[in-house]
C-alpha cells in the first residue's frame, strides 16, 4: 500500500496529491527536496527517509516532479511502472494548463486527478500479481525423448555396417548425378578407409553429429589432399633457369639508356595490369571520391573522377552546414541517446580527475535526468548544454548544506560568555597539529584569543610541537600589541593521560580565563581501529564540542573518501550519545600538491554533504585558503 503520491512543480507548486496510509507527506517530500533536488544527487531516483522510501521522476520538459512514497520494509514491484503510467497520463491530460508556464493558472487550475490515478494503480497492482508456477516438463516432451536408440548408437568409423554395404554397391556402377550424389574415394586415399556419402537417400536414419562427421571426412578428401597434389604439381611444373645470367651493366659504363630494372613487370605476384584494373574497380564502388589521392594513369580517368566528385563535394559541403545548424538550433527535446556519448566522456574525464568511478557515473547520471526531454536552447550543442549542466551540478554540490561560518558563531559564543570549542580529528600524519596552527592564526588576526590543548597524548613530540608553535604565533602577536592581554595560550598535560580529561579541563580553563576560542587537538589514529575510534567518540561525547573538523589530505585521492566516511561512522557507532555527534566540516590540505587533479574535494562532499571549510595550499601560516567552489569546478573541468 502506498503512503502518498504527490505531483508538483519545481517552483514548489503542489498541483495534486494522493494521501495513502501517510496522514502528511510533508516531511519526506521536502526532506527529499534538500538533500537531492537541490543538492544535485538525483543518480538513482530513489531517496530513504526515516522508515519511507521515496522514489521520483522528473519532467524537464514542463518542469513537474512526481514522488510516491511507501514503506521501506515493503517491496513493491509495481511502483516504477505506476509512476511512468501516471507521468505519462497527468502530462498528457493537462498539457495546455501546465504548457502556459503561470503560477496564476496553476493554482486556478483544476486538476481532478484521482479517479484515474485509482484506475492506474489497480492496473499496476493487477499487473504485479504473482502468477500460477508453470507445470515442470515431462520426459516424453523432451528431445531426448523422441531419439531411438539405433540413432544413438555410435560405431567405429562413422558408418554403420549395412550402410556401408550400401554405399560400396552403389559407387560401383552408379554415375554421377548433381552435387549431392556419392563421389569414390580419391586414388591418393588408403584403401582401408571407406568411402563417405553425403546424402542419407538410402532410407537410413542418420543424427546431425554422424551427418556432420561424414561431411567433414568427405571434405577432407576433397580438397585436403587435392590441394596437397596441386601444391606438388605446381612446384614441379615451374620451369628451372638453368645458367649463368647476364652481368648487369650499370650507367657509368656508357650504357646510360637501358633500363636497370630486370624485375618482372608485377606487383606481389600480380600482373600490374590486373593491379590497375582493381584500382578502377575499387574507385568505382566508393562513394564521394574517397580514393581521390591515388594516381590515375589516363587523363580521361582523372576527368571523370574530378566531374564525379565535385558534386558531392559541393553536397558534402552543405550539408557540413546545415548539419551543424541543425545540431545548434533547439529544434528538439534532449533524449539519453543524444547525451550518452557525451556522458561517457565527462565520466572519463571527471575519473581522470580523481573523482571516484561509482560517484562520476552517479553525477552522469544525475546531469542525464535532469536534462533529459529538456528542450535545448537557440544556438546551443549538446556538449555545450550538458556541459554546462554538469558544472552547475558541481558548484552545487561544494556548497553546503549548512554554511559554516566561525567567525559569526565566535562571536554569538562571545554574547553567551563561553569559549568556541573545534575538535580537530583524522588519521596519522595528515597534518592536523599544522592546520590547527594555520586556523589559530587567521583566528588571531580576527582579534580572537585562543587556547590550544595539547590532547595528542600518545605520537612522541606532539607536545613540543604545538608549544613550538605557540611561541611563534605569541611572537607575532606579542600581549604589548593587544592591551597586555595573552592571545594565544598552550594548556598541555604531557603524555599518557586521557585525552577527554584534558578536554574537559582545557574548556574550563578557557571559560574562567575569557579565551574566545578553544581549538583541541587530538591524536592521530586509523579509521579502522576501534579501541582509540571510542576514545575519540567519548571525548567528543563528554566535551560537545561546537565544531567538530576532519582533516583529510587530498594527495591521497580517494582514500581520503573512504577516511571520512569510516570516520564519520565509527563516530555514530561507537558514541554513548542517544543522538551522536558527527563530523560538522573538513579540513582538506596538501592541496598545492594535485594541480588540477581537485576530484577528492568532489567525492568528499558528495558521499558525506560535509563542507569544506578551510583548504591548505602551503607550509606557512597564511597558507590557508576558503573554498571557492567556481575556481575548483573550473580546474576540474580544465582540459
Amino acid at each position: 500500500m502506498l503512503d502518498f503520491f504527490t505531483i508538483f512543480s519545481k517552483g514548489g507548486l503542489v498541483l495534486w496529491c494522493f494521501q495513502g496510509v501517510s496522514d502528511s507527506c510533508t516531511g519526506p517530500v521536502n526532506a527529499l527536496i534538500r538533500s537531492v533536488l537541490l543538492q544535485e544527487r538525483g543518480g538513482n531516483n530513489s531517496f530513504n527517509h526515516e522508515a519511507l522510501t521515496l522514489k521520483y521522476k522528473l519532467d524537464n520538459q514542463f518542469e513537474l516532479v512526481f514522488v510516491v512514497g511507501f514503506q521501506k520494509i515493503l517491496t513493491l514491484t509495481y511502483v516504477d511502472k505506476l509512476i511512468d503510467d501516471v507521468h505519462r497520463l497527468f502530462r498528457d491530460k493537462y498539457r495546455t494548463e501546465i504548457q502556459q508556464h503561470n503560477a496564476l493558472s496553476l493554482l486556478n487550475g483544476t486538476f481532478d486527478f484521482h479517479s484515474d490515478f485509482m484506475r492506474l494503480l489497480r492496473e499496476a497492482e493487477e499487473s504485479s500479481k504473482i502468477r500460477a508456477p508453470t507445470a515442470m516438463k515431462k520426459f516424453e516432451d523432451s528431445e531426448k525423448a523422441k531419439k531411438t536408440v539405433k540413432s544413438m548408437i555410435e560405431f567405429r568409423g562413422g558408418e554403420k555396417p549395412k550402410e556401408k554395404a550400401k554405399s560400396n554397391k552403389k559407387n560401383k556402377g552408379a554415375k554421377k548425378e548433381g552435387p549431392e550424389a556419392a563421389s569414390p574415394a580419391s586414388k591418393g586415399a588408403p584403401t582401408g578407409k571407406p568411402d563417405v556419402p553425403v546424402s542419407s537417400g538410402d532410407g537410413v536414419e542418420l543424427s546431425k553429429e554422424e551427418l556432420m562427421r561424414k561431411k567433414r571426412e568427405e571434405f577432407m578428401q576433397k580438397h585436403g589432399r587435392g590441394a596437397d597434389k596441386s601444391s606438388k604439381s605446381s612446384k614441379s611444373d615451374a620451369p628451372k633457369e638453368k645458367g649463368k645470367k647476364a652481368p648487369r651493366v650499370w650507367g657509368l659504363s656508357g650504357r646510360a639508356n637501358e633500363v636497370l630494372d630486370y624485375s618482372p613487370p608485377t606487383t606481389n605476384g600480380t600482373p600490374e595490369t590486373t593491379l590497375q584494373e582493381d584500382i578502377n574497380l575499387i574507385r568505382g564502388t566508393q562513394a564521394g571520391g574517397q580514393l581521390q589521392d591515388l594516381d590515375c594513369s589516363s587523363s580521361d580517368d582523372e576527368g571523370v573522377t574530378q566531374n564525379s566528385a565535385k558534386p558531392s563535394a559541393t553536397k558534402g559541403a552543405l550539408g557540413g552546414m546545415f548539419g551543424m545548424l541543425k545540431g545548434l538550433v533547439g529544434s528538439k527535446s534532449l533524449s539519453r541517446e543524444d547525451m550518452e556519448s557525451v556522458l561517457d566522456k565527462m565520466r572519463d574525464h571527471l575519473i581522470a580527475k580523481n573523482v571516484a568511478a561509482d560517484i562520476a557515473l552517479q553525477l552522469c547520471e544525475s546531469v542525464a535526468n535532469k536534462l533529459e526531454g529538456k528542450v535545448m536552447g537557440t544556438f546551443s550543442t549538446v556538449t555545450s548544454t550538458v556541459k554546462q549542466a554538469l558544472q552547475e551540478s558541481l558548484v552545487q554540490i561544494l556548497q553546503p548544506q549548512r554554511r559554516v561560518d566561525m567567525l559569526r558563531d565566535i562571536m554569538d559564543a562571545q554574547r553567551r560568555q563561553r569559549p568556541y570549542v573545534v575538535t580537530f580529528c583524522g588519521v596519522n600524519g595528515v597534518g592536523k597539529s599544522t592546520n590547527l596552527a594555520k586556523i589559530s592564526f587567521w583566528l588571531l588576526e580576527n582579534n580572537f584569543s585562543v587556547l590550544i590543548a595539547a590532547c595528542d597524548t600518545f605520537r612522541a613530540g606532539a607536545v613540543e610541537q604545538l608549544r613550538t608553535h605557540t611561541r611563534r604565533l605569541s611572537a607575532l602577536h606579542p600581549p604589548e600589541n593587544h592591551g597586555g592581554r595573552t592571545m594565544v595560550h598552550l594548556f598541555e598535560k604531557g603524555y599518557g593521560k586521557d585525552a577527554a580529561g584534558i578536554a574537559m579541563e582545557a574548556i574550563s580553563f578557557a571559560r574562567n580565563q575569557a579565551f574566545d576560542v578553544v581549538l583541541v587537538d587530538t591524536a592521530g589514529r586509523m579509521q579502522d581501529n576501534a579501541p582509540l575510534m571510542t576514545a575519540l567518540a567519548k571525548l567528543i561525547a563528554v566535551n560537545t564540542p561546537d565544531l567538530v573538523l576532519f582533516v583529510g589530505e587530498a594527495l591521497v585521492g580517494n582514500e581520503a573518501v573512504d577516511q571520512l566516511v569510516k570516520f564519520n561512522k565509527a563516530l555514530a557507532d561507537h558514541s554513548m550519545a542517544q543522538t551522536p555527534r558527527l563530523i560538522d566540516g573538513i579540513v582538506l590540505t596538501k592541496f598545492d600538491t594535485i594541480d588540477d587533479k581537485v576530484g577528492a574535494a568532489i567525492s568528499m562532499t558528495y558521499i558525506t554533504s560535509k563542507p569544506i571549510v578551510f583548504v591548505g595550499t602551503g607550509q606557512t601560516y597564511s597558507d590557508l585558503r576558503s573554498l571557492n567552489a567556481k575556481a575548483v569546478v573550473a580546474a576540474l573541468m580544465k582540459a
